[in-house]
């Protein structure tokens, strides 16, 4: 009757923009739902520098083929799993996510699609419905489940506020400063006597 609810880019795996302009030299691309809140508008950004630049998305396929969990992130997620169930609720895309998915061991992902031209470049975006991570939250709770939820950026406060419980794990300190109601952690160690004191509090 519990489950938590994990963001993906920053909590499990690296930022996969971030990387993407690391390897591309492209420090607009660094931009993430760290520094703007409105999914929207950080979409059509990316999209446009990603056209003006002639990149598509067989290259960052390519960047994230090269890319791993974060160190630690397979066993806290295993160990969580042995207690409770779990769904990641990301704001990334299926196609971004699949070779990353394989080496957490296959955890349910809810998250997006990307459409791309025959030339692989980036046309579009589509959410898989408005304030996705909201909205599970809720219809899980209508389930009549128990739920804590963790994020790390602004598009994650959104969840944190209607699951059970809620925190933040390894926050930038601007979102720190706007959401202080919420638990601050910073390794998984940390993040998990945080959810399971949650889940107690949560009855």
């Amino acid at each position: 009757m519990q489950i938590v609810c994990l963001d993906l880019e920053g909590v499990l795996i690296p930022e996969i923009w971030i990387e993407f302009a690391e390897r591309t030299g492209i420090a607009e691309l660094r931009r993430t739902t760290r520094d703007e809140p409105d999914y929207d508008v950080l979409m059509k950004y990316r999209l446009d520098i990603l056209a003006r630049n002639g990149l598509g998305l067989p290259a960052i396929q390519e960047v994230i083929d090269s890319m791993g969990p974060m160190a630690g992130a397979r066993d806290f997620l295993d160990a969580l799993r042995a207690d409770y169930q779990v769904i990641i609720l990301s704001d990334t895309f299926y196609e971004f996510a699949h070779p990353l998915m394989r080496q957490l061991g296959w955890p349910t992902l809810f998250c997006h699609s990307l459409e791309a031209d025959e030339t692989g470049r980036l046309v579009n975006y589509h959410l898989r419905m408005p304030d996705q991570k909201r909205e599970a939250v809720r219809r899980f709770k209508e389930l009549n489940f128990k739920v804590v939820a963790a994020g790390d950026s602004y598009n994650d406060t959104a969840m944190l506020g209607e699951a059970h419980g809620g925190i933040l794990f390894h926050p930038p300190e601007n979102v720190v400063r706007e959401f202080p109601q919420y638990p601050v952690v910073r390794d998984y160690g940390s993040l998990r006597v945080e959810i399971d004191k949650a889940f107690a509090k949560a009855g």
